[in-house]
């Protein structure tokens, strides 16, 4: 990377090169959202300040690796947390955060309403920063906030993340902090949706996933698992496929994940520590105009809440315990780069 005092002689502002704008949408159901337009030499991305400070758009060097659901941008609706009318406001985007009280498919345990993937990936930011500035020759840019999931006699989970990268790197961190400020053991269920899409996505990626064993959901995705690993072309109508995964790690419970375009020179390297994200969930759709392939880091299974109650092991957390993730995004720019970090998967895993 170029020094500090190199890279200012050719600039008049370094915003020419990298940025964090908080900028405001206009349009249609997205009128009134909040985000935050981060530009980082290659790296672009949305990052929304009304929606958890979830990633809506990605990509690398005017390439998308991100997926937009057919209901498109959108702000704070009625659809958000309205049983499966969820799916009606899911946008995907790069990654929305699912929890904290409940993933997977709307339920009701115990006269108690649980909408689609839960009510954090809706929640606006409080506390919201953001700031670019150098350390030495490096110059960060970041975007930080807190959000909070509660009820009145109720629960009252704490969010706190942070959203960094370096200009000149090809990669972000992600890093979040959950506290429970309520004088009770509450339960805790979490998975980062991330999702790749087109044109990053296509019939020509390959999925380095450090799998032990492989359980499909369903029965849409039962005789398609020897297939987890490769992309198909988009087929019309076609169900999604739910893969579960028990991923290995090393030592110290650190394991990653690998999309790779060989066509395209272009991969994709998804690190995180499985101490408090010890599953792991494939979702594939082929679906024409729903192509997508999920990648999903968790705390807890897609069964959902009522599975959880049911079955007696339900990730909680004690009164004022805190938990942290730390996610690591990163853009594998050519062949050299993605032979070196397919090798490096193949022999830690």
């Amino acid at each position: 990377m170029s020094a500090k005092t190199d890279i200012m002689k050719y600039v008049g502002s370094i915003q020419q090169a990298a940025y964090v704008r908080p900028i405001t949408y206009t349009e249609g159901r997205s009128t009134g959202l909040k985000a935050f337009d981060v530009k980082s030499g290659n790296i672009s991305m949305r990052v929304l300040a009304d929606k958890c400070l979830d990633v809506s758009e990605f990509s690398y060097a005017g390439t998308n690796m991100s997926f937009l659901s057919k209901p498109g941008l959108q702000g704070l609706g009625h659809y958000d947390t309205n049983g499966a009318e969820a799916q009606r406001s899911i946008m995907g985007g790069f990654f929305f955060t699912a929890g904290l009280e409940h993933i997977g498919g709307p339920c009701n345990v115990k006269g108690v309403d649980y909408p689609m993937h839960g009510r954090i990936r809706t929640t606006p930011g409080e506390h919201i920063s953001s700031d670019a500035f150098w350390v030495g020759d490096e110059y960060h840019l970041r975007v930080s906030g807190e959000m909070r999931e509660a009820m009145l006699f109720g629960e009252n989970l704490v969010l706190r993340r942070s959203i960094e990268t370096v200009y000149g790197s090809k990669s972000f961190t992600l890093t979040d902090e959950f506290e429970n400020e309520a004088y009770r053991e509450e339960p805790l269920m979490l998975l980062y949706h991330i999702n790749i899409g087109w044109p990053f996505l296509d019939e020509n990626v390959k999925l380095y996933i450090p799998t032990a064993k492989i359980t499909p959901r369903n029965s849409d995705a039962k005789g398609h698992e020897e297939k987890y690993d490769v992309m198909e072309a988009p087929k019309d109508n076609e169900p999604e496929y739910v893969f579960l995964h028990d991923v290995m790690a090393d030592s110290n419970g650190n394991t990653e994940t690998i999309a790779v375009n060989p066509k395209l020179k272009l991969g994709l390297r998804i690190a995180w520590n499985t101490k408090y994200l010890p599953h792991f969930m494939e979702w594939k759709s082929i679906a024409s105009g729903d192509y997508v392939v999920g990648l999903e880091p968790a705390n807890s299974l897609v069964h959902g809440r009522a599975w959880y109650e049911d079955n007696g092991n339900l990730h909680k957390i004690a009164p004022f315990a805190k938990e942290k993730n730390v996610l690591t995004f990163t853009v594998l720019d050519g062949e050299a780069e993605i032979n070196n970090a397919v090798s490096a998967f193949e022999n830690k895993f």
